[in-house]
């Protein structure tokens, strides 16, 4: 399937696993809106586009903690295209800490608040634009969710409640929104790799069996679920640590 004039909105797309979807998209052909907590930080994603790709990126500003911040990242893709193909929630706030009290209070609101309800809002706020879309797909980076894929991890309780909450939301609107033609898949990887897309890592050379997970391939279960036939649902991947 060719990806020219797909929409794709990505949410916290300055660095990381965010960046290299901004830019993988780009590079398959797509018209990417990317978003970052600050326009600065967005258009250093826009920067590292090459060629003709770095035309098909438009950078915003949204932090996702700030529903106003949504709602005019909504209106403002809707001025550009009259429908979205594909949102992908990624952005969400790390959070440090083992103990409750390693966090502030506002800290642990502005936390659940922007993975959580940025995620709810996101999609609320995109919706009329995926509708209007004959393909429309919603990709949720949860990552994590509970205790049981806790490990080593220093995140604090905070986020990973905020990673349940996305993941409850996701798994019902997967449910609510299939009668509609709107698919909902969710990504549950391990603890990846955030390699460049111009690495050599990227291109999955090493062959390390202890090596983590790569962008490169989550990427690509992205691309394969958007692939398949409409009436394909794939609610979510979950992927065992190497």
């Amino acid at each position: 399937m060719k990806f020219d004039n797909l929409r794709v909105v990505v949410t916290g797309a300055s660095r990381e696993f965010g960046r290299a979807l901004a830019i993988g998209f780009a590079h398959l052909g797509a018209e990417v809106f990317v978003s970052a907590r600050t326009v600065e930080a967005a258009e250093r994603t826009l920067a590292d586009v090459m060629g003709t790709a770095r035309e098909r990126i438009h950078a915003f500003g949204c932090d996702l903690s700030r529903p106003a911040e949504i709602r005019e990242f909504a209106r403002r893709v809707g001025e550009h295209t009259g429908r979205v193909d594909l949102l992908v929630n990624n952005g969400a706030r790390w959070l440090d800490g083992v103990e409750l009290d390693d966090a502030s209070d506002a800290q642990i609101v502005e936390t659940i608040e922007s993975t959580a309800g940025g995620t709810v809002l996101m999609v609320k706020h995109f919706l009329p634009l995926l509708r209007a879309s004959q393909r429309p797909d919603i990709v949720n980076m949860v990552a994590v969710r509970g205790p049981d894929t806790a490990g080593m991890s220093t995140a604090h309780d905070a986020f990973y409640a905020a990673k349940s909450a996305q993941a409850g939301f996701a798994d019902i609107l997967s449910h609510r929104l299939r009668s509609s033609g709107v698919r909902v898949f969710s990504l549950y990887p391990p603890d990846f790799s955030t390699s460049d897309p111009r690495s050599v890592e990227w291109e999955g050379i090493g062959g390390d069996p202890d090596e983590k997970l790569t962008t490169q391939a989550l990427f690509e279960c992205i691309v394969y679920a958007v692939e398949q036939p409409r009436d394909c649902f794939i609610r979510s991947f979950h992927f065992e640590p190497r």
